[in-house]
Formats: structure tokens, sequence, C-alpha cells
């Protein structure tokens, strides 16, 4: 497992953002940008991807500890601040509104959902009607064949 991959899931697993992950390395006096750092978490084929070292790893950690636990000082619950991450997290509202794509009719009249479309305008289309006078016979593809399993039916 690579230092990214391990950067990577801490990252899922605290539901830490850019922002905060630059937070947690300054407190332990290591300066990084976010784009640095977002490098680390690009695909491994795209142009600007960058492996995260062992010391920018060392450095993630040893901050981590010091944002859960704080300081010797200035002591935290380690509970409380993750409490507080999930709380920072934006809740996806279900019940919003969202705009659906929905392609463009020919007809405006025809595209629109909440009404079936009028049968007078000039987009009405009549209905098919099968002409049953001109049938064709039915041609038997297959015979029909008389299997015989080996007993004589009488």
């Amino acid at each position: 497992m690579t230092n990214n991959d391990i950067l990577k899931k801490l990252r899922v697993a605290l539901m830490l953002r850019d922002d905060q992950i630059v937070e947690i390395l300054e407190l332990v006096d290591f300066r990084i940008t976010k784009s640095e750092l977002g490098a680390f978490f690009r695909a491994e084929d795209h142009e600007n991807y960058m492996e995260c070292g062992d010391q920018v790893l060392r450095n993630f950690l040893n901050g981590l500890v010091i944002h859960l636990r704080g300081t010797k000082e200035n002591p935290k619950n380690p509970n409380d601040v993750l409490a507080k991450h999930k709380a920072e997290i934006p809740k996806k509202d279900s019940t919003k509104e969202r705009p659906e794509f929905k392609a463009s009719a020919k007809d405006a009249e025809k595209g629109r959902g909440d009404k079936a479309p009028s049968k007078s305008g000039p987009a009405a289309k009549k209905p098919f009607k099968k002409n049953n006078t001109k049938t064709a016979p039915k041609v038997q593809v297959v015979e029909k064949v008389i299997y015989k399993n080996g007993k004589n039916k009488k």
C-alpha cells in the first residue's frame, strides 16, 4: 500500500476536507498548499499526479495525533473532534427539487408531463388500424413429426 493510498483512506475515514488537512499539517509546522495536496489525490495516470512522500505522511500523522488528542497542556476527546467533523459535513436534502434533464420534444405540448397531448394539434396522429382483409395464409415452416420412443402404443 502506497503513502497515497494511506492518505486517501485516512481522509475518507476521518471525513476531512483539503483545508482541514492543511490545518492539521500546520499544527506540526509543515506548510503545504491545497493544490499540492490535491496532487496526492489525483489518479495515477493524471499529468499532475504526485507521489506522497514519507515526510508528508509522517507529518500528517503527527499532526493528526495533535488534532484529535490535543496537546499535553490542552487535551481533547477524539470522539468530540470526530463528531464535530461529522456535523460540519452538509447533509444531502432529498426533498429539495432537483432539475432533471428532459429532452426537448418536437411539439411543445407533447413534451409536457402533466397533461396528455391534445388530439387536435398539428402533430396529432391518426390511430393505426390493422387491415384484416389481406391476411396471408400461414405457412408451416416445420413439418409435423411423429416421435417413436421405442414402444408400440395400441
